[in-house]
């Protein structure tokens, strides 16, 4: 039982949920290299994530994404589009003119090159800790836990939380 045309609203809003996905992985790919200066951690999943988006944008392929939207905008009752995802959304705002291959490779470069750079500071700086703290390993590449961190500041033996100040007076 539902209303009359619920499942189709469902595959809508399925759809539109997946366009922001899709648009959130994008602007990870481009940028999620500034999320690794934050948390350096963040590169085991950053590294894939550009890799696969610049190998789409090298290769022409389609990411898997697309026709699962198309899919799901088609039982919504809504028409489809052709092309991918970049050529359907991004190329409007960025590229009134259509996105052709060779801009697609351009693309892929400046993916790879912004990244590069931001991780290639990332590993100067880095660097520069484990010259100044003398740490070798990887360890030195791993952002601390929060439970390595200390939780309180460490009192002077035989105190605790200013009973000192109290037994004084």
């Amino acid at each position: 039982m539902g209303f009359p045309g619920s499942g189709a609203m469902v595959y809508g809003l399925l759809a539109e949920f997946l366009v922001l996905v899709h648009l959130a992985f994008v602007l990870f790919v481009v940028a999620g290299g500034l999320l690794v200066l934050w948390r350096p951690t963040l590169c085991w999943i950053h590294i894939p994530a550009v890799v696969w988006g610049a190998l789409i944008e090298f290769t022409g392929w389609i990411c898997p994404l697309t026709p699962w939207e198309q899919a799901l905008r088609l039982k919504a009752g809504q028409l489809g589009y052709t092309g991918g995802f970049i050529d359907h959304y991004i190329s409007p705002i960025l590229y009134p003119a259509g996105l052709t291959p060779d801009i697609q490779v351009v693309l892929g470069i400046l993916v790879v090159g912004v990244n590069g750079g931001i991780y290639a500071f990332v590993w100067y700086r880095r660097a520069r800790t484990i010259k100044a703290k003398g740490t070798i390993g990887a360890e030195a590449f791993v952002a601390p836990s929060p439970r390595s961190l200390p939780h309180r500041v460490p009192h002077p033996e035989g105190t605790r939380c200013g009973t000192r100040e109290r037994e004084e007076k």
